[in-house]
């Protein structure tokens, strides 16, 4: 017994009616703002950031300044 198209009919207009369509439309606004995300956060390259600065030069110009 396989799945028919009036099963799938069926389903989708039980989850229309429970949820409704704001929000279904809310959801999938959700998730491709989140796909867009992380497609972003892929694309951008690690060796884009800047270098970290060596602590030790930070510690020796405050004791400088004493």
């Amino acid at each position: 017994m396989s799945i028919g198209i009036w099963q799938i009919a069926i389903v989708v207009i039980l989850v229309v009616l429970l949820f409704g369509r704001g929000k279904i439309s809310g959801l999938m606004g959700d998730v491709a703002k989140g796909i867009k995300s992380f497609k972003k956060g892929m694309a951008t390259d690690i060796t884009d950031e800047p270098q970290p600065k060596n602590v030790s030069e930070n510690n020796q110009d405050t004791k400088d300044k004493e």
